[in-house]
């Protein structure tokens, strides 16, 4: 075994630790996330798992064959499509091509399309267009296409949207009217939401991904809960998924409910269970990246909060690895070697249904 180790820092930074540095990491960063969520801790046989991945000195890593799972996205085909500043390839294609490569050439196993923007407010006028673009794609594809895209309640405030704005509100001191505000926004939200989802329903949509769940906070994570319920009525054979923005849902109501359940402060393993009475068929946890702490200390805690989300589901996990999440460093082109640590520990040891 060498005497230190090639790994990343949040941010991207390559270093190198020695064995004893990487093992206090993984301890910290476990121990970090039982105590935030009050869940247990990555047992000791875990921890040891946990560092071989890292000292395997291979760039790549993987799972052993037979223990594969299905990968979902949030559009990945549009890399090749997309400028290099947004972590793109910028290839001369376009996006219909690149749902076509990333099924045949990439062999995924599902296909993620939504509009270049990825936020549910704009799509609504243009729903006619996504339609015809879904139907186009999916006349094209076998494997499940899912469309794509983040509520963000944010687009609902002044200046871009009709109501007040909380974030200026709140500061204000004006509590009770920020909260006002965020319901009225949620409200619509939930309302644009349900329209396109089942207009794209009505053209045989496989499955719909509410991605970045939560990124305004608990009325942005209630407002996808209340479209997910709804949607299930409406459109039971069309698959939701619900992906999160953040391990941690953050209180800007901070009062607001759903099914009796305060949403702010909760964590992955809670935010699964409120999901799942939804109706929710896939839940997708973020556990964020601190990018001034090692891979080892980001991992070992996105592993703990993973493995506590799946033990308690009753639909499967897909956690999200991507650029600042999951243990992948907070940089626009994540280096295969910590993309490939997570998923392989998350599979391993999360337990986790897919990526």
């Amino acid at each position: 075994m060498s005497d230190h180790i090639l790994i990343r820092m949040g941010d991207g930074e390559r270093i190198s630790m020695s064995p004893d540095e990487v093992k206090e990491d993984l301890l910290a960063g476990t121990q970090d996330a039982a105590e935030m969520g009050e869940i247990p801790p990555l047992t000791s046989d875990e921890c040891e798992h946990l560092y071989e991945i890292f000292a395997d000195p291979n760039r790549i890593v993987s799972v052993s064959p037979g223990e594969e799972v299905i990968t979902t996205d949030d559009g990945a085909s549009g890399i090749m499509v997309v400028d290099q500043p947004d972590g793109g390839t910028a290839l001369p294609m376009g996006y219909f091509n690149a749902v076509l490569a990333f099924e045949r050439i990439c062999c995924a196993d599902t296909a993620g399309m939504g509009h270049y923007d990825y936020s549910c407010k704009p799509i609504k006028s243009i729903i006619n267009y996504e339609k015809q673009r879904y139907y186009m794609y999916s006349q094209a594809t076998t494997i499940p296409l899912i469309y794509g895209t983040q509520p963000n309640l944010g687009l609902y405030f002044q200046p871009d949207g009709p109501f007040p704005n909380a974030a200026e509100l709140i500061p204000q001191g004006k509590i009770e009217e920020a909260r006002r505000a965020q319901e009225m926004a949620a409200e619509a939200l939930t309302e644009d939401l349900v329209f396109c989802a089942k207009e794209l329903y009505d053209v045989g949509c496989d499955g719909f991904n509410f991605d970045t769940s939560g990124s305004a906070g608990d009325a942005d994570f209630c407002a996808t809960l209340k479209a997910v319920a709804e949607l299930k009525k409406i459109a039971p054979d069309m698959a939701l998924e619900v992906g999160m923005a953040s391990e941690f849902v953050l209180g800007l109501h901070g009062e607001i409910e759903y099914n009796g359940k305060r949403l702010a402060g909760m964590f992955p393993h809670e935010q699964v269970k409120i999901a799942e009475e939804a109706g929710a068929d896939i839940f997708g946890p973020a556990i964020n990246v601190s990018a001034t702490e090692s891979t080892p200390w980001n991992l070992a805690r996105a592993v703990t909060f993973v493995k506590e989300t799946v033990a308690v589901a009753n639909i499967p996990v897909h956690p999200n690895v991507g650029m600042g999440v999951c243990g992948v460093p907070m940089v626009e082109v994540p280096p295969i070697d910590s993309v490939t640590r997570s998923s392989k520990a998350l599979v391993q040891i999360g337990k986790a249904d897919g990526l």
